[in-house]
C-alpha cells in the first residue's frame, strides 16, 4: 500500500511558473513508476506526465512537453512537477499516482493522492 500526498499548488498568473511536490509513504517508494494527472471541471482526467522507479525514463503529454519537467528523490520518497510558462489551459486538480508500469493510462496506476488545485490567471 502506497499513500500519496500533493502539495505546492496555488494561483499564478500566466506565463509564471510553480513547483508540485509528492510525498509517499508505505511500501517502498523506489519501486514504483509515479505519474501526473489532471483534470479541469467537468472534463476528464488526462496525463500529464510518468517517470520511472530509477528516474532513466520519463513521459510527456504533448500539451506540456518542453514546458514541465517531471522528477524524483528517492531519497526523500518525493516526485516533482516543474512547471514553467504557465498557461490559463493548464488550470486544473492535478493528482500524483503510483503504480508498476510506465504507461499513461489511468488504469495503470493502483494508488492516488487526493489533488492540488493549479489556477493561471490572465
Amino acid at each position: 500500500q502506497v499513500q500519496l500526498v500533493e502539495s505546492g499548488g496555488g494561483l499564478v498568473q500566466a506565463g509564471g511558473s510553480l513547483r508540485l511536490s509528492c510525498a509517499a509513504s508505505g511500501r517502498s517508494f523506489r519501486n514504483y513508476a509515479m505519474a501526473w494527472f489532471r483534470q479541469a471541471p467537468g472534463k476528464e482526467r488526462d496525463f500529464v506526465a510518468a517517470i520511472s522507479w530509477s528516474g532513466g525514463g520519463t513521459l510527456y503529454a504533448d500539451s506540456v512537453k518542453g514546458r514541465f519537467t517531471i522528477s524524483r528523490d528517492n531519497a526523500k520518497n518525493t516526485v516533482y512537477l516543474q512547471m514553467n510558462s504557465l498557461k490559463p489551459e493548464d488550470t486544473a486538480v492535478y493528482f500524483c499516482a503510483a503504480g508498476s508500469r510506465l504507461i499513461p493510462a489511468q488504469k495503470s496506476y493502483n494508488y492516488w493522492g487526493q489533488g492540488t488545485q493549479v489556477t493561471v490567471s490572465s
